[in-house]
């Protein structure tokens, strides 16, 4: 009796792991594999209702009565071109880009609520309407030069701000060109270029100032010199050292000096050498 349980206990357990190997090849077989791409999510639904599961990338496994959706994580540029007015009326043509990027925790609100194409559903209008509204607050002439970084800022606050409540990241806003009208861009061409006449001339002027100041200080040293030297010499000093050069001639050993007293200063006269 004790033989016969040994050996169905022996039979038994092959059996059970058998039974264990067949349940998870029915269980694994039962179920889909879905591979996310690199920089994607997939948005998992059952029977066309959003579970809220978000899947990352790689291989998931996925119960038959459930689906995935694939969304794009990575960052996308948005170019869009259009005429658009200034503060003053003028209409020109405006190049924009927008660099954006969806959050992985916002994909499956996205997809419930607006669905895959969510770029040209929400974000496209969006940055339109920014762009219209921003350069209409600033001169065409301002948007041309002083004005453009300053452009770029509002835009990506504006757009950005609208955009981040649905779980889309805006990253930056890209003022690429701008084509004015032909009349208007030669009338700021000229205004511009009469601004650095007009500084050029400027830069002359005080240059020419601090000549005409450097010479003034100059000729007034000279005379303040001439002044000082005027005054302090006398009769007495230059008759002094017309002494004092007479002796140094007379102790030259190569000289023969003739002296004679001079009626006027009664300095020396040297008649020869």
């Amino acid at each position: 009796m004790l033989e016969d349980r040994e050996r169905l206990s022996v039979v038994s357990t092959p059996m059970v792991l058998l039974g264990v190997c067949l349940l998870f090849i029915v269980a694994t077989s039962a179920c889909s594999t879905a591979c996310v791409q690199t920089g994607h999510v997939a948005v998992v639904t059952r029977f066309g209702k959003v579970t809220g599961a978000v899947l990352g990338e790689g291989v998931n496994f996925v119960p038959p009565v459930y689906q995935v959706h694939d969304l794009s994580v990575q960052t996308q540029e948005i170019k869009e071109v259009s005429d658009t007015p200034s503060e003053e009326g003028l209409i020109f043509k405006l190049e924009v880009s927008l660099l954006y990027r969806l959050s992985p925790d916002s994909a499956a609100r996205i997809y419930q609520t607006v669905g895959s194409g969510y770029a040209d559903t929400v974000i496209v209008p969006t940055f339109r309407s920014a762009i219209r509204a921003i350069t209409s607050a600033h001169k065409a002439a301002d948007l041309y030069s002083t004005a453009r970084e300053r452009v770029q800022e509002e835009m990506f606050t504006q757009v950005g701000s609208a955009l981040q409540e649905r779980g889309i990241v805006v990253e930056k806003v890209l003022l690429r060109d701008m084509q004015l009208p032909a009349t208007l861009k030669s009338s700021i061409e000229g205004k511009q270029q009469a601004e650095q006449e007009s500084q050029k001339m400027q830069f002359t002027l005080t240059k020419e100032t601090q000549e005409a100041e450097r010479k003034r200080i100059e000729a007034h040293g000279i005379a303040d010199f001439q002044t000082i030297v005027t005054t302090g010499i006398s009769d007495k000093l230059l008759e002094w050292k017309g002494i004092e050069a007479t002796l140094e001639l007379a102790k030259s050993p190569n000289a023969k000096v003739v002296v004679v007293g001079s009626a006027k200063n009664g300095l020396p006269l040297i008649l020869g050498q």
